[in-house]
């Protein structure tokens, strides 16, 4: 039988989750990636998330046959007065919350289709497989803060 390729997506949050358990030790000073981005541990969850939105919409969008909604975030440029606050315990348990039902929306979404689907031509798009495949990079995000245990 062949993985589903939603299973790709929730293994991706719980790499990054190992990560973000270590979070409430940040000791408050940002991070900067190679590319010269800013990262915290509430960017950095944000970002995971609002990542695994973008391609849940693009989903529903490309299974539904319409135009997919373009993306205007501000993504990784924005660093808000909330990115910058202190990283709790209670954070971790909200981030544990909220990306593994993204995570495990990937799995549920996925699995109802036939797997036909997975693979079909939807140029100029990704295949369904391919965004999957892609949101396996998800753990940069969290890797950008990194393990502070």
């Amino acid at each position: 039988m062949t993985q589903n390729p939603g299973e790709l997506v929730d293994q991706a949050v719980e790499r990054s989750l190992k990560l973000v358990s270590t979070w409430p030790a940040w000791d408050g000073v940002p991070r900067t990636s190679d590319d010269d981005r800013t990262f915290t541990p509430h960017k950095a969850v944000r970002r995971i998330a609002d990542h695994m939105i973008d391609h849940l919409a693009e989903v529903e969008a490309l299974l539904a046959g319409v135009p997919t909604q373009p993306d205007e975030w501000h993504a990784s440029a924005l660093t808000s007065a909330a990115d910058l606050a202190p990283f709790t315990v209670e954070d971790v348990r909200e981030a544990e919350q909220r990306l593994r039902r993204l995570g495990r929306t990937f799995v549920l979404r996925y699995a109802a289709l036939d797997p036909a689907e997975w693979d079909k031509d939807r140029s100029p798009n990704w295949t369904l497989r391919q965004i999957a495949e892609h949101l396996t990079e998800l753990d940069w995000y969290a890797e950008q803060v990194g393990d502070l245990s």
